[in-house]
């Protein structure tokens, strides 16, 4: 698993969505100009990198399942 350069672009893929995810809670835990600012778009941002890592995730499984 870990010779597989697709197995690293999907935990890459994971740490991202959770770095966003971090960025948004930390925004919205301050408060202030910043959460009014971007909030939303750093969720949108977070559904999208989300979706992404998803379809990886589930690439790599159906990929690695067919032997």
């Amino acid at each position: 698993m870990r010779d597989d350069p697709l197995f690293y672009v999907v935990v890459g893929a994971c740490l991202l969505v959770l770095v966003i995810l971090m960025t948004g809670i930390g925004g919205f835990a301050k408060g202030g100009e910043f959460n009014q600012k971007y909030a939303n778009k750093i969720m949108q941002l977070r559904i999208l990198a989300q979706f992404v890592a998803v379809v990886l995730l589930v690439g790599y499984v159906w990929l690695r399942s067919k032997g």
